[in-house]
């Protein structure tokens, strides 16, 4: 579709925390700003899915095709920030139903959007970016946490592959990994007990030392990537530029 909109910008989980703060700092003034999520309530216009379910894949795959059919703006981004640190506790003990829909949320629907984002934008000539969120438990396996690590995991390894198979005017992929960001899911960690959550002690210590990201300076971090040279399949871990 014709667009007055020079920037097209999907951000899955923007009714809060740094996806949040990531549509309340786009740099483009001209952007439409559309956030997926079952909430919504943020800054950015809404498209209600859950996205752990995978039926709603579909029609988000279906809004993909509809805004970007004969789009002639300069540039589209898609940053999937969507993801879910619960049920946390042994792989063995947790609740079935909340196990799976954690599996799909973290490990599958970033795959499965990232590749309706690529088909969905083949045919464009403009700048494209697509950003998947991933996380320092991509690389250290915490006891308690192994629906999210694994899915972090499979985030960084599906972005580098299918970084290498972008052509030169592709989509540019890249994985990032924010550090500790004093967001809800970083009180929600803390409110774990040591039985299911280990290491729950040392968030505690991140907190009470002033250590953790505010979602401003995350959300500030990642949109200064897509102007940076880097090459596609790119993981970038903020606290390290």
């Amino acid at each position: 579709m014709t667009s007055a909109a020079r920037s097209l910008i999907w951000i899955s989980g923007a009714s809060a925390g740094i996806g949040a703060a990531l549509a309340a700092a786009v740099p483009y003034p001209d952007a439409r700003v559309i956030d997926l999520s079952r909430r919504g309530g943020g800054t950015a216009e809404h498209f209600k899915a859950d996205l752990s379910d995978p039926a709603d894949w579909e029609r988000v795959e279906k809004h993909f095709e509809a805004e970007l059919a004969g789009y002639d703006g300069d540039r589209v981004v898609f940053i999937h920030n969507a993801g879910t640190i619960t049920p946390i506790g042994p792989a063995h003990a947790v609740d079935s139903e909340a196990y799976t829909s954690a599996v799909l949320l973290n490990s599958v629907a970033p795959q499965v959007l990232g590749r309706a984002f690529l088909t969905a934008t083949a045919g464009l000539r403009c700048e494209r970016h697509l950003v998947m969120l991933s996380s320092g438990a991509a690389k250290t396996p915490y006891a308690g946490w192994s629906s999210y690590t694994a899915g972090k995991a499979a985030v960084e390894q599906w972005v580098r592959t299918v970084g290498a198979e972008q052509p030169p005017n592709g989509c540019r992929v890249i994985a990032v990994a924010p550090g500790v960001v004093d967001t809800a899911m970083q009180s929600e960690i803390r409110s774990t007990d040591e039985q299911s959550f280990p290491s729950v002690a040392r968030f505690h210590d991140l907190k009470r030392t002033g250590s953790l990201a505010t979602p401003e300076a995350v959300a500030t971090g990642i949109w200064s990537l897509l102007s940076r040279p880097l090459p596609n399949g790119s993981r970038v871990d903020l606290r390290e530029l």
